[in-house]
């Protein structure tokens, strides 16, 4: 296999146009090929001339019959190293594996232990994808939070509701983050995410793959369980018994994954109080902001509009002054800021897009991280009651509806009574307020300066319209729980997993982490 990189093309280009660019780079005259896309980037530095940028693996029966000299840094022979998921262990399971939440990580370490025959049983302290959406949207329209069943708890997870991003940081040389995205293919997600620099799926679409991964566990020998919070863990000279679900029922378990979110306080509180070594981890808090997406594809593309293109994203940091980093975040393009609040009396936002990206607004979180340091509670749940302090505050500026203010009324620390050109796009009900007073001064200032510099990389982006809203504090977990070579917590048969163990961030890296567990799970026991 050939495989070419750096590969330009017009973006308005044909399947014909890339056979015959690669036809040229490989001057392989009129020889048989397939290609197969591994990447595709956008190069927009010239508005006027934007291209795609391709890595591609192209395919010949013989690969001698091309010129040497075609071979460089950009064209390349290799081997692609499939994935393989290890073979059963051989230490005997009495139980099936228990895995605790159907958010990525979850879902997905389902998935690779039904395939390899251990019948895992997944407990979800929320409802099923359908039934949730209906809770979300009814919360959205009357307040009426479910504290079980919301944006963050429920089948596919808190990333069910934002834009579905795909993309991720984490480095892999074992083919993990490829599986990922074929299984997203395979339940219905576009070829397309197989390569993009920065796929994403969008909440309507999403909704109905976690479904079709259900569906497909089931079909392997796995089995769900919605409504079913776990309250306890029973152990047993220093190893797992059991899984105590809704307070009442106790399920035997020798293996259990805690696949349970960046939001589970109470179950942290729970294992905590159990014995599971954690240990608090920075995260990063801020506010979500709001901008006519017109004016993004504007500063972007050079243009309002491009059908090609779709929607433009941005990724935006600043080195503040104070030494503290400002940066964009989960960035929604054509989409909509969501009242995503899990627990009473406290509010939190977050951002999301449908597939089709098509909203009036585009929006991103603008964050500041925090360390242990910056918690005034210590210990390992310190990063908890620092999130809570926030939110508590979020809600009382504005008596429970999401607050918006105006940039220009950032600056001038007063509270926003109208608004201007820019119109709120909130799933929610949303009150003008005061959001700067939520943050503690130094984190409030530094998004300030953050804005400032962002405009003068993207014109528009420090508009006095500009619409803040508050408060983005659930980026990430706030704690980690502890595992060992294993991937096992101090108790044995307890396998901390994803993003609320404080292992990934974000739906790829936490379906990745998920896949890691499996395989550990596989390595050291039977199957049935």
């Amino acid at each position: 296999m050939i495989q070419i990189t750096q590969m330009k093309l017009p973006i308005t280009h044909t399947k014909e146009d890339m056979k015959e660019k690669i036809r040229k780079t490989l001057r392989c005259g009129k020889l048989p090929f397939t290609y197969e896309i591994r990447r595709q980037s956008l190069d927009a530095r010239y508005k006027n001339e934007k291209k795609f940028v391709y890595t591609v693996d192209v395919f010949l029966e013989d690969e001698k019959r091309i010129p040497k000299k075609v071979y460089n840094n950009n064209v390349m022979s290799i081997k692609r190293k499939p994935y393989r998921f290890p073979k059963p262990g051989e230490a005997h399971l009495d139980f099936p594996p228990v895995i605790v939440g159907s958010g990525p990580a979850g879902i997905f370490c389902a998935w690779y232990l039904a395939r390899a025959g251990y019948r895992p049983i997944i407990l979800e302290r929320g409802e099923e994808a359908k039934k949730r959406q209906e809770r979300v949207n009814a919360f959205w329209k009357n307040g009426v939070l479910d504290p079980d069943s919301n944006v963050q708890f429920g089948e596919g997870g808190a990333g069910t509701f934002s834009d579905g991003k795909l993309n991720t940081l984490v480095k892999d040389s074992f083919g993990r983050n490829q599986e990922v995205l074929k299984r997203f293919v395979e339940a219905g997600a576009n070829e397309e995410i197989l390569y993009q620099q920065k796929p994403h799926l969008g909440t309507d679409v999403l909704i109905g793959i976690v479904e079709t991964m259900r569906r497909q566990i089931e079909g392997m020998g796995g089995s769900f369980r919605f409504r079913s919070k776990v309250t306890d863990v029973q152990m047993e000279e220093g190893a797992l018994k059991a899984v105590v679900v809704n307070e009442t029922e106790v399920l035997p378990a020798s293996v259990c994954v805690l696949a349970i979110g960046h939001s589970a306080r109470d179950t942290f509180e729970m294992l905590y109080d159990k014995g599971i070594f954690m240990e608090p981890k920075s995260f990063a808090v801020g506010l979500r902001i709001e901008h006519p997406q017109r004016m993004i594809n504007e500063a972007l593309y050079g243009e309002p509009e491009n059908e090609i293109l779709g929607a433009a994203s941005y990724k935006v940091t600043h080195t503040c002054a104070n030494g503290r980093g400002v940066y964009s975040f989960c960035m929604c393009p054509g989409g909509f800021v969501v009242n995503a609040s899990s627990e009473e009396g406290m509010l939190a936002v977050n951002g999301m897009s449908y597939q089709a990206r098509d909203g009036e607004n585009a929006n991103s979180a603008l964050i500041v991280t925090v360390t242990p340091e910056d918690f005034q509670e210590k210990g390992p749940l310190g990063g908890v009651e620092f999130q809570r302090m926030l939110e508590k505050k979020a809600w009382k500026a504005g008596n429970g509806k999401v607050p918006v203010q105006t940039f220009g009324d950032y600056r001038m620390h007063r509270p926003t009574v109208s608004f201007g050109a820019v119109r709120p796009n909130i799933g929610g009900a949303y009150v003008p307020s005061d959001v700067r007073s939520i943050l503690p001064k130094e984190l409030g200032d530094s998004i300030e300066e953050g804005i400032l510099s962002f405009g003068e990389k993207l014109k528009g982006f420090d508009r006095e319209d500009a619409l803040l809203s508050g408060v983005e504090s659930r980026t990430s977990s706030p704690v980690r729980m502890v595992r060992n070579k294993e991937l096992m917590a101090n108790i044995r048969g307890i396998y901390p997993c994803g993003e609320g163990a404080g292992y990934a961030g974000g739906i790829t890296s936490a379906a990745m982490d998920g896949i890691k567990i499996a395989e550990s799970i596989s390595k050291k026991y039977r199957n049935f």
